[in-house]
C-alpha cells in the first residue's frame, strides 16, 4: 500500500513539468524555472511564476553554487542524513539533502556546490557538499577565507 508521502513523490517526479529538471540533473546540470514576465527564478516547478504570479516560465541554468540557510538531522539516520534549506545562487530556497559531513559539522551561510545521487528509479538527485576552498593565490586580495 501506497503511503500519501509516496504517493506525491510519484506524482512529482512523473509530472512532465518537471521533465526537464529530471534530465538536465541525469547529465549533472542543475536548471531552475525563471519566469518570462518578471525574470525571477524560483523554486520548484509550477506552471506560472509565484512571484509575480503571471507566467510562462521556462528552465535555465543555475550555477550550482549555494549556501545553508537552514538545517537538521533526520531521525532514523542523524549520523548520515542532513536534510537542509539551501539559497542558491541565483536567490531561491531549496530543500535538499548535504552530504560528506555530519550535521555538527555544518554551520549556516557554508558555501555549498550542488552534486548528483543516482536513484534507483533512474532518476538524479541533486544534493549539496561543501564547496572548494579556492586555492590561496586565486582568493580576493584581502579576503580570510
Amino acid at each position: 500500500m501506497d503511503t500519501l508521502y509516496e504517493l506525491h513523490r510519484q506524482a512529482v517526479l512523473a509530472h512532465p513539468s518537471s521533465q526537464p529538471f529530471w534530465e538536465a540533473a541525469g547529465q549533472g546540470r542543475l536548471l531552475l524555472p525563471r519566469c518570462d514576465a518578471c525574470g525571477r527564478r524560483h523554486w520548484y516547478p509550477r506552471a506560472f511564476c509565484p512571484l509575480c504570479q503571471v507566467g510562462p516560465v521556462q528552465w535555465v541554468p543555475a550555477s550550482g553554487r549555494a549556501r545553508v540557510h537552514a538545517c537538521t538531522s533526520l531521525l532514523r539516520d542523524p549520523a548520515r542524513a542532513v536534510m537542509a534549506f539551501v539559497e542558491l545562487e541565483e536567490g531561491p530556497l531549496m530543500l535538499t539533502h548535504l552530504v560528506g559531513r555530519n550535521l555538527t559539522d555544518w554551520r549556516i551561510g557554508a558555501p555549498l556546490q550542488v552534486s548528483f545521487r543516482a536513484l534507483g528509479t533512474g532518476l538524479h538527485l541533486p544534493v549539496f557538499e561543501a564547496a572548494a576552498q579556492a586555492p590561496a593565490a586565486q582568493r580576493e586580495p584581502g579576503s580570510s577565507a
